[in-house]
């Protein structure tokens, strides 16, 4: 059965402090909310710490039930903890936690594959959407610039619509992965690169998307290579989503 908290529980408090990195850090803890995302999670076997829901929540949404069921510790709480504990303006009564999940991104970088690179994107909606692009051409493994946006900043997993769950996620700086990285052809996409469309995308490839006022940064000189996207409007340039998104459709298609 469900348990009651209080509004006052040390657990209310906790979820509540996820909400910023260093909660999130200090606690190897992260949390998401909504049904959707939850269904996704036990989909995936991802190991939940616990589950939060109101009693509205829980007799609605079966998910809920289902958790209880695998063994994960569900607790009710009323309305106003949930409000404490959402950083959404309409909670939707459902929040789960779990281990923060990161991978070492000099292992990611063991294997041959295309791997997408955000370099210091620092919007987290376009960093969620470009989890959801790499997953979709079928990428497994993603790298965030250490400078840039927390990989579980609660936007980007709203906005990565559960891919945050399946891939495998690294945090890296320049430094860090240089040596990693030898043998590996990285696309930098620039303006100034030659056009994406004649580029051959070898078997060990990294794809790495700046920010559309920055660039690349600090992360160009590991770049072997600078690809743009020619375009014929008079737009100035795209945003890193939809930039990014250009670039794994065609490396997928070309693979």
């Amino acid at each position: 059965m469900a348990t009651p908290l209080g509004a006052h529980n040390q657990r209310v408090a906790l979820v509540h402090t996820l909400r910023s990195p260093k909660g999130r850090h200090s606690n190897g803890l992260f949390a998401f909310e909504g049904p959707t995302l939850l269904a996704q999670a036990l989909d995936a076997q991802l190991q939940l710490e616990a589950l939060y829901v109101t009693p509205v929540a829980y007799e609605a949404f079966g998910q809920a039930r289902e958790a209880e069921a695998r063994g994960v510790p569900v607790f009710l709480v009323d309305e106003r903890s949930m409000r404490k504990m959402s950083d959404v303006e309409t909670p939707t009564g459902v929040i789960a936690v779990t281990p923060l999940q990161l991978a070492d991104a000099a292992a990611l970088l063991a294997r041959p594959g295309t791997v997408l690179l955000l370099a210091d994107l620092n919007d987290p909606g376009n960093a969620g959407t470009l989890l959801r692009s790499a997953e979709a051409f079928g990428l497994d493994r993603v790298i965030f610039g250490a400078a840039g946006v927390d990989p579980h900043h609660p936007k980007v997993v709203r906005a990565a619509m559960g891919s945050l769950l399946r891939l495998s996620v690294a945090v890296a700086s320049p430094q860090s992965i240089r040596t990693a990285l030898q043998g590996w052809e990285v696309t930098g996409l620039s303006a100034s690169g030659r056009p994406l469309a004649g580029l051959a995308w070898p078997s060990s490839n990294l794809i790495a998307v700046g920010s559309e006022r920055d660039g690349l940064a600090e992360w160009e000189p590991l770049c072997t290579r600078l690809a743009s996207i020619p375009m014929s409007g008079r737009a100035e340039s795209l945003n890193a989503a939809v930039a990014g998104s250009i670039a794994l459709y065609e490396a997928a298609r070309r693979a």
